[in-house]
């Protein structure tokens, strides 16, 4: 889509379309970097996709961000949704709401190389506190 067709969508629609894009790069990078029972898979995964998971993502990228990208974010962190994460703070929910919607924006205008591109970065600077395995989830892992 062009990128003019996807400013004119709702910071919200943009957030959900960005929450199953994003989810869906996560999983791929785990499944692609260890042979872990689902289980522990999606257990890392939600550690990364959750709302304080993806602010500390957000706040690893911020600098990067193009200006067109960062008004993206800022819409989404600013919207209001009618809905709240359950045990997650409200500062996190918004900013990962943002974060939600620049993937989401990333993806709808063909820009999945720089969406990739971005969190690879975020994961980079926040991955070995977001990725531990605990000694129960070592017991997983299928070597």
């Amino acid at each position: 889509m062009e990128k003019e067709v996807v400013k004119a969508y709702s910071p919200l629609v943009l957030a959900y379309m960005g929450d199953a894009v994003c989810e869906q790069i996560i999983r791929e990078k785990l499944v692609t970097r260890d042979h872990s029972r689902p289980a522990a898979l999606n257990r890392r995964c939600a550690r990364i996709v959750c709302a304080a998971g993806q602010a500390r993502l957000m706040a690893a990228i911020l600098e990067e961000l193009t200006e067109e990208e960062e008004a993206v974010y800022r819409r989404g962190r600013n919207a209001h949704s009618p809905t709240m994460a359950k045990n997650q703070s409200v500062h996190d929910y918004r900013i990962a709401t943002g974060f939600e919607a620049l993937c989401g924006y990333l993806h709808l205008s063909g820009s999945r190389e720089r969406l990739i591109a971005l969190i690879d970065k975020g994961l980079a600077a926040v991955e070995p506190d977001l990725l531990k395995m605990s000694d129960t989830e070592n017991a997983d892992v299928h070597i």
